[in-house]
């Protein structure tokens, strides 16, 4: 069975560029985001009486145009569980290479019991530079693009040690950790002095105190789930992030066109395997899709100007090099036509548009050269419409998902399929 999951930002509505650019900065509009974010609600209430596996969020930060405006994911998904009955909430994700992995796993942890264990969470590198160069600066991290840079390698250790260290506080009683960007205690050999470590020595976790000193630290609580809530891990471009997830079991979420996916699905596969997780072609794996269905494939192109190409111009500027077919995307930004936005928005690989019947072989297709167990669709939730969200939602569940669940079932009856 096909996963589906939903995620959202939010964006902040406007009716084209000019209002938006006339209401600036519209993501510090106080009426208009609470307006947003409590409409939020019904969209997460109906996919949960759909039968979505999940519903999940993402960390972005100062998002002035209202784009992208969601800056803690681990608030509203606690918020989420306690409306919903059955999805799964989570983040796609927590941008390791800024955060404390410690207070990731302490917020983590709280969610996953107010949710009662239907909870997940994402880990993610960080490639926009105006808040990850300066919410990571203390750690020493700037923005990357995968491009094998000194900055890029820096970002990956920072993130690795990052996720590492999340995994020790949710699963080990106790931690102590002696990192480049991370040492508990610190200092490390010398350890904390702490003026109640006869009681810690006596109560706390075993080794915590060694002659009167912090030597270790025990992260509370622990995860509702064991031995913690299923991770993804966002990926677009990078191998290097692909085999260090797979060595993990963690899920790739492939933010990719068709083809790329295919090729990083590939060396997951195998690396997993090799690293003792049993998985086949496609398991354990999220493709990412937007979706807009019209009467015709001229009126989905015409929802995709309303409700997506705003968002996507923007976005586009923040494309690595090599992904743009040479094009100067400052210039193009100024003075591409709309048609030739939604062309090459579409050769991006990323949407699936149409009629019913055109969104549904487009998927079907896809599905059968990479039967991804999880699929993440993306809305422009406000800017477009929370009944439109739900509209599109009910035709996928009950005319596209039935076409993947077949497609999977038969890929996964033998984990040796060949890759």
């Amino acid at each position: 069975m096909v996963k589906v999951i939903l995620q959202m930002y939010p964006v902040l509505p406007a009716e084209n560029e000019a209002e938006r650019e006339r209401l600036r900065p519209l993501g510090r509009n106080a009426d208009l985001y609470n307006e947003t974010l409590h409409g939020m609600d019904d969209i997460v209430k109906a996919a949960d009486e759909l039968g979505l596996w999940g519903v999940a969020s993402i960390e972005h930060h100062f998002w002035s145009e209202g784009y992208e405006v969601g800056p803690n994911p681990g608030i509203l998904n606690a918020h989420w569980a306690s409306i919903t009955k059955n999805i799964n909430v989570g983040a796609l994700g927590y941008v390791m290479s800024t955060q404390d992995p410690l207070k990731v796993a302490e917020e983590t942890a709280i969610v996953d019991h107010l949710s009662r264990g239907r909870y997940f969470v994402g880990v993610a590198r960080g490639y926009q530079a105006r808040w990850t160069n300066i919410i990571g600066q203390h750690l020493g991290t700037k923005a990357t693009l995968s491009d094998n840079s000194a900055d890029d390698e820096a970002n990956r250790r920072i993130f690795e040690e990052g996720v590492e260290l999340l995994q020790k506080a949710w699963t080990q009683e106790s931690v102590r950790h002696n990192g480049k960007t991370w040492q508990i205690p610190n200092p490390y050999e010398e350890g904390v002095e702490w003026q109640m470590s006869p009681v810690t020595e006596k109560m706390g976790a075993p080794g915590e105190i060694e002659n009167g000193k912090v030597k270790r630290v025990s992260v509370v609580p622990s995860p509702y789930q064991k031995p913690h809530p299923q991770v993804f891990m966002a990926s677009s471009a990078s191998r290097a992030t692909i085999e260090f997830g797979a060595r993990k079991g963690f899920v790739p979420t492939h933010f990719s066109r068709l083809e790329k996916a295919i090729e990083n699905g590939k060396v997951y596969t195998e690396v997993a395997r090799a690293s003792g997780h049993s998985v086949g072609y496609g398991e354990r794996q999220a493709l990412v899709r937007w979706m807009e269905f019209g009467e015709t494939m001229e009126d989905a192109r015409q929802r995709m100007v309303k409700y997506d190409l705003d968002v996507f111009k923007a976005l586009t500027l923040l494309l690595p090099p090599g992904t743009t077919q040479s094009k100067n995307l400052a210039d193009f930004y100024r003075n591409g036509t709309d048609e030739e936005w939604i062309d090459f928005t579409l050769k991006t690989g990323l949407y699936c548009i149409g009629t019913l019947e055109d969104v549904k072989q487009q998927f079907v297709e896809q599905w059968k050269a990479f039967p991804a167990e999880y699929c993440v669709i993306v809305c422009h939730y406000a800017q477009q419409p929370k009944e439109l969200v739900i509209e599109y939602l009910e035709k996928f569940m009950k005319h596209i998902k039935p076409e993947l669940d077949k497609i999977t079932a038969e890929a996964y009856e033998n984990n040796n399929i060949t890759i």
